[in-house]
């Protein structure tokens, strides 16, 4: 148990998260989380235990102690995290992942979802911020209601990670509807929601169409669980309508799930006018290829990192176009998002929906005002407010028995 005196001083807190420079998923989360724990008035010291890269260590940041903790794929990784917690004299750890941080296939990424496990047998407490959990656990939100063994078999893999996840003090979740199902199916009383919240506070932007092409985003982390084809499809389709001036952004990189699956897009569609490809979309840039955007696109009804571009689309007061059915649906209920709808894998209708919102600039005016205010109303400085007082909790009883 922390004494006392270590959290009237204010906590030293380790994370455990992917952090710039890494391309890994949840980096641009873990920066704007670690930044905001870092200038919290009850917090003294942020260890951030983030992932080694090729692409350097992360940049010098103030109240916070960098130390590269961890890889993914590595049989090591629990151990050399519970090492660092030690090592450091952490009061309490938050793990910012997802069910794949520690690697996608295999022994490796179970094991490491077993770090927090590690950790509060040490007696540090911790807490556990989840950004995943569809396409693993929730069968709705898997296959469109038609498993295949291979499906199946990812389930299994996700159950036992969660299973593995439970075994921190608290475990938080970002989407209402992944708490209520955790509880039901584990029987778990230690599960909360916590809001993804927008990464800043911005005046209200810009809501005038950018000037040049109507230019259509998708942004996320492309493969198996995010796939472009309806979108493309609906593209052809508007351009087939006579909507010359309209652009397709397909902004962010592969997922690690199905490498070159962007270039084989890139060779299938050769050609077609007006498709971009950007690649993977530094955190620095983001903001002006939101603000670029006449409307955002979700082409899918689930994926890793989905809540955080809807945040980034209501920070820039971007329309959206999602899917009915979307694992994001509960968001957009609960935190007052508007979007226009389409029925899942409906390339004529998703045609249709970003038809209105292009043509229509009161429509497109209203879902950007709208979304812009219930972005600004889930402010992340909020959320990490929330995560200081749980661990502030955990810290000062040791624990959950």
């Amino acid at each position: 148990m922390a004494p006392a005196s270590a959290v009237r001083r204010g906590l030293h807190v380790g994370v455990v998260t992917a952090y710039p420079p890494s391309r890994a998923r949840l980096t641009e989360y873990g920066r704007h989380l670690v930044h905001h724990l870092a200038r919290h008035e009850q917090v003294a010291e942020v260890v951030l235990l983030h992932d080694v890269t090729p692409w350097g260590a992360p940049a010098p940041s103030p109240g916070v102690t960098p130390v590269a903790a961890w890889r993914p794929e590595d049989l090591r990784t629990p151990w050399r995290i519970r090492r660092a917690t030690r090592e450091h004299r952490l009061d309490a750890v938050l793990f910012n992942v997802q069910l794949a941080s520690f690697g996608d296939h295999g022994v490796p990424g179970t094991l490491g979802l077993l770090s927090p496990w590690l950790v509060r047998r040490t007696g540090v407490p911790v807490v556990v911020l989840l950004h995943d959990l569809a396409d693993e656990i929730d069968e709705r939100a898997a296959d469109h209601g038609r498993p295949s063994l291979r499906a199946r078999a990812a389930r299994a893999v996700g159950r036992l990670r969660l299973r593995a996840l439970l075994r921190a003090d608290l475990l938080a979740l970002t989407i209402p509807r992944h708490v209520d199902l955790v509880r039901d199916r584990f029987g778990a009383d230690h599960v909360a929601l916590a809001p993804h919240g927008s990464f800043e506070l911005v005046p209200l932007p810009d809501l005038a169409r950018p000037p040049g092409p109507r230019r259509v985003l998708a942004y996320g982390r492309w493969g198996a669980a995010v796939t472009a084809d309806v979108l493309v499809d609906a593209y052809r389709e508007l351009r087939r309508r006579g909507r010359d001036d309209v652009v397709l952004v397909l902004a962010g990189s592969d997922g690690p799930d199905e490498p070159g699956y962007l270039a084989e897009v890139a060779a299938r569609n050769e050609g077609l006018p007006g498709l971009e490809l950007t690649g993977f979309v530094p955190d620095e840039d983001a903001p002006a290829l939101f603000r670029s955007a006449a409307v955002v696109a979700f082409p899918s009804a689930a994926g890793a990192g989905a809540p955080g571009a809807l945040h980034l689309a209501g920070e820039h007061g971007r329309a959206v176009v999602l899917p009915r059915g979307s694992e994001l649906d509960d968001l957009v209920e609960d935190e007052g998002f508007a979007v226009e709808r389409y029925d899942l894998g409906d390339a004529a209708g998703l045609a249709d929906a970003l038809e209105r919102v292009l043509d229509d600039d009161e429509l497109r005016t209203r879902l950007g005002r709208q979304n812009f205010t219930a972005a600004a109303g889930a402010a992340l400085a909020d959320v990490v407010h929330w995560h200081v007082l749980q661990l502030r909790r955990l810290a000062a009883e040791g624990g959950r028995s």
